[in-house]
This record gives C-alpha cells, sequence and structure tokens, in this order.
C-alpha cells in the first residue's frame, strides 16, 4: 500500500498535513521524481468550462430515500452521536429516478449511506430505471465497482476507499483507474475546516484525512478522476447557507468538472455558486428542495438548469 502521509510533493502532486518529512515515501520521490506516470498537467479551464448544471440527488439510508446531516453519521453505535434526519421520503429511489430522467436532468447521483441490502437493492432500482443517467457511491471498492457500470451507472464515486485509514491510497486509486477506466471514476473529496485550512474528510464524514484540498491536490487527483463531488461538511445539510469560500477555490483551482454541495437554502445561493466558482462548479441540492421537505421549489431549480443550457447554447 502506498500513502501519502507527509508534504507537500515537489511535482504537482498533494498537499498534506506536516507530520514526516523524512518517510521513505518523499525519500522516493526526491530521488526518482513522480510515482505516477500519468501526466498531471492542468489542462485548459477553457475545455472544462461550460454551463452551470444543477445535479439531482437521491440518498439512500436503510432502502429508503432520505436527506440527512451527513455529519450526523457513524459508523459506531456506542459513540454517542445521534443521527439527524431531515426528510424521510415515501417515494422510492426508483421514483425519484423517473422524474430526473424525465426532467432531463443528467449527472445526479445515488449515494447509499450504508452497504446494507435494502439500500443496495433500491439503488440498482434508480440505476434501472435511468441507464446512463446516474452515478453511485457509497462503498464502492476495486471488487465491485465494475458490477454498477455494468448495472447502468455512469461513474462509480469514491471516497473511503481511496482515503485508507485517512491517508490517500494510491494503489487503490491506480486499481480502480485500471478497473472502470478515469473516464467513469469520480472522486468525492468532502471536506472539512482544520486549522484554516480545508481537509478531506472520509469513513462517513467522521475522520480527517491528511490530505489539504489545494490547488496541488486538485491538480494532482485530477489526472486520475473524470469529475470530482465535494460536500461542504461544515454546512450540509443544516440550510445555513453555502460555503463560498470553497466553492471559490474549487471554480479556481479543478481541472476537471466539479460538483459543489452543502447550504443551499434559497435560489440565490445557486446563483452565489454560479458567481463564486466564476461558471465552472455544479451545484446539488439536497434538503432545501420541496421534493424532500424543504421550500426551495425543485420545479424553479429545474427551470433554473435549463435556463443555464439555453444560454450556453445560445453563445456557442
Amino acid at each position: 500500500m502506498t500513502t501519502c502521509s507527509a508534504h507537500l510533493y515537489s511535482n504537482g502532486g498533494i498537499s498534506c498535513f506536516h507530520k514526516n518529512h523524512s518517510s521513505p515515501l518523499n525519500n522516493h520521490l526526491k530521488l526518482s521524481g513522480p510515482l505516477f506516470p500519468i501526466k498531471t498537467k492542468r489542462p485548459s479551464r477553457v475545455l472544462v468550462t461550460s454551463a452551470v448544471q444543477f445535479r439531482p440527488c437521491i440518498d439512500i439510508h436503510k432502502g429508503k430515500v432520505k436527506q440527512i446531516v451527513g455529519s450526523t453519521l457513524s459508523d459506531s453505535k456506542e459513540d454517542g452521536s445521534v443521527l439527524v434526519t431531515n426528510f424521510e421520503s415515501d417515494k422510492s429511489a426508483e421514483e425519484y429516478a423517473k422524474m430526473y430522467k424525465e426532467d432531463g436532468l443528467t449527472g445526479g447521483h445515488v449515494i447509499m449511506l450504508g452497504a446494507d441490502p435494502l439500500s443496495q437493492a433500491a439503488a440498482l432500482g434508480a440505476l434501472h430505471a435511468y441507464p446512463g443517467g446516474l452515478q453511485v457511491g457509497g462503498g464502492i471498492s476495486s471488487e465491485n465497482c465494475l458490477s454498477y457500470i455494468e448495472e447502468g451507472a455512469s461513474h462509480v464515486i469514491v471516497t473511503s476507499y481511496v482515503f485508507n485509514n485517512g491517508k490517500l491510497d494510491l494503489e487503490r486509486l491506480k486499481d480502480l483507474v485500471k478497473i472502470v477506466g478515469k473516464q467513469r471514476l469520480i472522486l468525492d473529496l468532502s471536506c472539512r475546516k482544520k486549522d484554516g485550512r480545508y481537509a478531506i474528510v472520509t469513513d462517513r464524514w467522521q475522520k480527517f484525512s491528511d490530505v489539504l484540498l489545494d490547488e496541488k491536490s486538485l491538480e494532482f487527483l485530477g489526472g486520475f478522476a473524470d469529475e470530482f463531488l465535494v460536500h461542504g461538511v461544515d454546512v450540509e445539510g443544516k440550510k445555513l447557507g453555502i460555503d463560498e469560500e470553497l466553492v471559490a477555490l474549487l471554480g479556481n483551482y479543478s481541472p476537471i468538472p466539479v460538483t459543489y454541495a452543502g447550504g443551499v437554502t434559497v435560489m440565490d445561493d445557486v446563483e452565489r455558486i454560479k458567481e463564486a466558482g466564476k461558471g465552472r462548479v455544479d451545484v446539488t441540492v439536497g434538503s432545501a428542495l420541496d421534493i424532500f421537505g424543504g421550500n426551495l421549489p425543485y420545479k424553479d431549480v429545474v427551470a433554473w438548469h435549463h435556463q443555464q443550457q439555453e444560454s450556453s447554447s445560445a453563445l456557442h
């Protein structure tokens, strides 16, 4: 297992919390250059700039479509934490998938908040209802990633599997790329503030990794994925407004398409994402939407989405 745990790679690599400047990995990099033969030079950002899109979501917990404050999820039943559920739907994941298909929304994500059989079955139902229109995440590994593609997912989304025990596991990342291809892989780089910097969090957003989200890490990881999905965990599910600083960081430095989630409450927040992200950051909305028990009309967000597409087409 090869992990990133120590320093700022000098060849366009990863920013990490400083721990051990003389680690074997550091010495390897100093002696032999970049660990990967893949070129990670940032492509022209004009190539990935297009109309801002609304990316729909289907979060599944124990087989039900729910909106949960993600930071309250925990693998342990003995840690004293209380799961905060904003909404539980009486509609199935399949019904939401059909609605997104009818509304012409692509690139949405289905997230299994647990690897139980009911959640897996619900996720497959959504994928079958909208083949090629949805991405899937939650418990994705080298062993099962290809099966979800075969079931109709356009991409698989991974976080904890490639940030193993709080460190970037380069071998696992390369293995995933080898199996499904860069063009079908999405890296979830959801993050929280720590010591004034954004650090990627894993394991149901409970564990800080040692990888910082910044220009170098985005450039490096962009060489292995088709898109990024980034939840602003400090505001996610709380309907307190967006993390504008994080959106700006993504708009400035992501070399590939990126979707931001967290804190959207009103349409003005969607516009703020468009502005702060310089038209390069897509948006997903969960708890605030009326289809998930919130006050923001889903139809208004869909109308905004199509307006962005039409405006982009007119310019071209």
